[in-house]
């Protein structure tokens, strides 16, 4: 195979690759949508906001779960020795299905089925830092 034509494969996965993350990071105004339908009862996201019976979610991407400083609630002991981080990833599968990555959350939300509506919430999410 010539340098050129596995140049060529090469780019051509890259921007597979980035147009793949480019997807997955969600449309952010959506997922303020979703935030406010599906989460806003029990969660606030604005900086500073008291929480309500869950944490304020504001700045959670990229921070360890159950360890939030200002959440006066108490956490579950599952949730504060799941030793997570709530990246994207992680996000996504708890949003999903939260008592099959956290068996004993006290979150009773159902979970997000619908992928589109995880990736958006998440780009909303990310966007509170």
């Amino acid at each position: 195979m010539k340098i050129t034509t596995i140049l060529a494969f090469g780019a051509a996965a890259a921007f597979a690759l980035a147009s793949q993350s480019a997807q997955a990071a969600g449309d952010a105004a959506a997922g303020a949508q979703v935030f406010k339908t599906k989460c806003f009862v029990c969660h606030t996201i604005d900086k500073g906001a008291a929480a309500k019976v869950g944490p304020n979610l504001f700045g959670i991407v990229g921070h360890a779960a159950g360890k939030s400083p200002s959440y006066t609630g108490k956490y579950t002991e599952d949730m504060m020795k799941a030793g997570l981080t709530w990246d994207e990833a992680t996000l996504d599968k708890y949003l999903e299905e939260p008592k099959k990555l956290v068996p004993k959350t006290k979150m009773t939300f159902p979970g997000l089925k619908d992928v589109k509506d995880r990736e958006n919430l998440i780009a909303y999410m990310n966007t509170m830092k």
